[in-house]
C-alpha cells in the first residue's frame, strides 16, 4: 500500500484498489484532454482521482455498506463518477474509458449478464446500437429490448432484475428515461459538426480493437459542449455497420450532464419513408419529423409545443 499522512501525523495506508481506480480516473482525464474535450470534464475526473488516491478506507467496503450512492458523499464525486467507480470495482473494467481507448467490446460486456450468450449479445448490440449496461437497462425498461429476436416480455423482465442488481440500483432509483436528454435538434447539430470535422480531418483518431486487424487509427472522436450538455461522438464500429457499409454514416452520440451521467443515441441517414435521405435520431423519428417541419417553416414552434 501507499502511505498518506492522517490528521494525527501518522502514516495511513491507501488500499491498492483505490489507487487502481484513481489511475483509471486520471487516464480518462488525460484521454479527454488529448482528444480536445471540455476542461470541465477533465477537471472533474482529476479531482475525483485525487480524492480516491488519498482515501484510506477501501472503496469496496464503502460500497458494500452503502451501495454506489455512498461514494457520492466523497469530495468531487458525483452520481456519474460514482457509477463509474462502482463499475470498476465490480468488473475491473470501465466502459467509457475502454471506448475512448478503442478497446471496448460491447458483445463481451453484455455476456456478463446471466442468460445472455454470444449470439444474443451480438443481436442486442447490432439492433439497438448500444454498448453499455446502463443503456441495456434503459432498453429493457422502455420496450426496445423486447423487439430483439429471442427476447420477450418475460425474459426482458428477468434481464431488468439482473441489471438492477448488477448496477446497484436501490429502491426508488431508475435508469435515465428516454426523454431525459438533449432534444433531437441538438443531437442533429452535434452529428453535423462531427461529420463535417471528421471529413475535413480536424478530429483526433483512435485505433479501435474490433474489426481493425491492421490497428489503424481511423475512428475520429469529437468532444463538444452545447446547451449545458457534454457530448462525445464517433462513427459506429459495430459488426452491422461494417456489414452494411455504414461505418461512415452511423454516428453514435454519447451525452453527459454535469454529474457525468451518460446516455446515448445513434444518428443515421434514413433510407425509407418521408424522412428518406435525412439524418434522424434512431428511435426518435417522430420528433425528427417535427423538427424538420419547423426548420422548413411548416410547423411553428408554438403549435408544435401545444401538440
Amino acid at each position: 500500500m501507499t502511505g498518506t499522512v492522517n490528521a494525527t501525523g501518522a502514516t495511513a495506508q491507501v488500499p491498492p484498489i483505490n489507487r487502481q481506480v484513481a489511475e483509471k480516473l486520471r487516464e480518462m482525464a488525460d484521454l479527454i484532454s488529448q482528444q480536445g474535450g471540455n476542461p470541465f470534464r477533465v477537471g472533474a475526473y482529476r479531482r475525483a482521482a485525487r480524492t480516491v488516491e488519498t482515501l484510506t478506507e477501501d472503496l469496496r467496503e464503502r460500497v458494500a455498506e452503502g451501495g454506489p450512492q455512498a461514494l457520492e458523499s466523497l469530495p468531487g464525486i458525483g452520481r456519474g463518477i460514482a457509477t463509474a467507480i462502482d463499475e470498476i470495482l465490480r468488473t475491473g473494467r470501465w466502459s467509457q474509458l475502454e471506448r475512448l481507448r478503442g478497446t471496448l467490446d460491447p458483445v463481451k460486456l453484455f455476456q456478463t449478464v446471466p442468460g445472455i450468450g454470444p449470439e444474443l449479445a451480438r443481436r442486442i448490440h447490432d439492433q439497438l446500437h448500444i454498448d453499455t449496461l446502463e443503456a441495456l437497462e434503459l432498453a429493457a425498461h422502455d420496450g426496445r429490448l423486447e423487439q430483439v429476436e429471442g427476447i420477450g416480455p418475460r425474459r426482458a423482465a428477468v434481464i431488468r432484475g439482473l441489471l438492477a442488481e448488477m448496477l446497484g440500483r436501490v429502491r426508488g432509483s431508475r435508469p435515465r428515461e428516454a426523454g431525459e436528454g438533449p432534444d433531437v435538434g441538438l443531437l442533429l447539430e452535434v452529428d453535423r459538426e462531427y461529420r463535417e470535422k471528421a471529413e475535413a480531418g480536424l478530429l483526433p483518431k483512435i485505433a479501435p480493437r474490433r474489426f481493425n486487424p491492421e490497428g489503424e487509427a481511423w475512428l475520429p472522436v469529437l468532444h463538444t459542449r452545447r446547451n449545458g450538455w457534454h457530448f462525445t461522438a464517433m462513427y459506429s464500429n459495430t459488426a452491422r455497420a461494417h456489414e452494411l457499409g455504414r461505418t461512415r454514416d452511423w454516428v453514435v452520440i454519447y451525452f453527459y450532464d454535469d454529474h457525468q451521467v451518460e446516455g446515448q443515441h445513434t444518428v443515421v441517414t434514413e433510407t425509407r419513408g418521408p424522412l428518406a435521405g435525412r439524418r434522424v435520431v434512431r428511435g426518435r423519428e417522430a420528433e425528427c419529423m417535427a423538427w424538420y417541419a419547423r426548420q422548413a417553416g411548416r410547423l411553428p414552434e408554438r403549435e408544435e409545443s401545444e401538440r
